[in-house]
């Protein structure tokens, strides 16, 4: 006679197996078994010297996966041409790094074709671009699968002076917490933005015609320079002022992915105003400086984990949306 504990153990396997088909799940090494090759070899092999030649890539491939991820989840729907698609949006018509992911997905197709996903492919990217900017290697789950709708009015992104109660409740819609929300902003330690995006803070705070009061002073005069108020070329700078002037092993700090960017802004060198006010409110204040004081390997390991929550926003799975042969437009039917 079956025993009662038998049955509920295989009552709770077939509701396992019954919500994994329904949810779909993703899964690390999703594509072994169903390739010749190995994907993911492929991947960081293009990847890797790409960035050591052209730094700009990380910062790239960071802003497209959360450009992505935040509108209709990871379905690689940014990848998408079209007149109107997510690609035309105001926010995102400075993305860079498509051409990346074509290289990427074109040599993929050329080994294992109409099996991995675009979606999996810019996951699979940022991931190794990171690592290449010193930021560690992580496992990253894959198995998503891609979008069939990108349109530029569903583009709704927290911009760079949004508060942090804001910024919070939007990530915390998509199931990220505030606290891996402050270890993915850490993403900034890379990068630069336009003087466009701060001129506000430099000139007309808040309409008071004076500097935003929580930006340090030396940074303010050096960010003037920078950006003067008449000036019509819209310069860059970097995110992390901690690399301006320094140099480890041959590359700008702010060409790699450390916990310097938490160091400045907790000494009020943020930047963007959304990465100052991290600093100073209390629902983020006390991660900030968690993060300033501790250890390296301990923002990496906590901004990797946050990278993969949110590789896993709103995925595709199963038998949902499709595997794009190319990642700019859907398959023919």
């Amino acid at each position: 006679m079956v025993s009662a504990a038998a049955v509920a153990l295989a009552f709770s396997l077939v509701l396992a197996n019954f919500a994994d088909q329904i949810h779909g799940a993703l899964q690390e090494g999703f594509y072994r078994g169903k390739c010749n090759v190995d994907v993911e070899k492929i991947v960081s092999d293009i990847i890797t010297p790409l960035v050591g030649q052209k730094p700009w890539i990380t910062p790239a491939l960071l802003r497209m996966q959360f450009h992505d991820c935040f509108v209709n989840g990871c379905d690689a729907s940014i990848l998408l041409d079209g007149s109107s698609s997510e690609k035309t949006a105001i926010p995102n018509r400075s993305v860079r790094g498509y051409d990346v992911i074509d290289l990427v997905k074109g040599a993929i197709e050329k080994s294992c074709p109409g099996v991995v996903s675009c979606a999996d492919v810019v996951v699979m990217a940022t991931r190794d671009a990171v690592a290449a900017s010193k930021g560690g290697w992580y496992s990253i789950q894959t198995g998503r699968r891609d979008g069939l709708v990108s349109l530029a009015k569903n583009v709704h992104l927290p911009g760079s002076s949004i508060s942090v109660e804001n910024s919070a409740a939007i990530f915390n819609g998509k199931g990220i917490s505030t606290e891996d929300m402050v270890h993915l902003l850490g993403g900034h330690t890379v990068g630069v933005t336009h003087c466009s995006f701060i001129k506000n803070r430099l000139y007309n705070f808040n309409n008071t015609g004076s500097t935003d009061l929580t930006m340090q002073t030396e940074l303010a005069v050096f960010l003037k320079l920078k950006c003067p108020h008449t000036s019509t070329v819209d310069n860059t700078v970097d995110l992390d002022q901690g690399g301006s002037s320094l140099v480890i092993v041959g590359k700008p700090i702010s060409e790699i992915i450390d916990n310097s960017f938490y160091k400045q802004i907790a000494i009020r060198r943020g930047v963007l105003g959304i990465d100052q006010a991290l600093a100073l409110n209390k629902l983020t204040k006390d991660t900030v400086n968690k993060v300033a004081i501790s250890s390296n390997d301990y923002f990496l390991t906590k901004f990797q984990q946050a990278m993969v929550k949110l590789g896993a926003v709103e995925v595709l799975t199963g038998t949902q949306g499709e595997i794009r042969k190319s990642c700019r437009a859907i398959n023919k039917s």
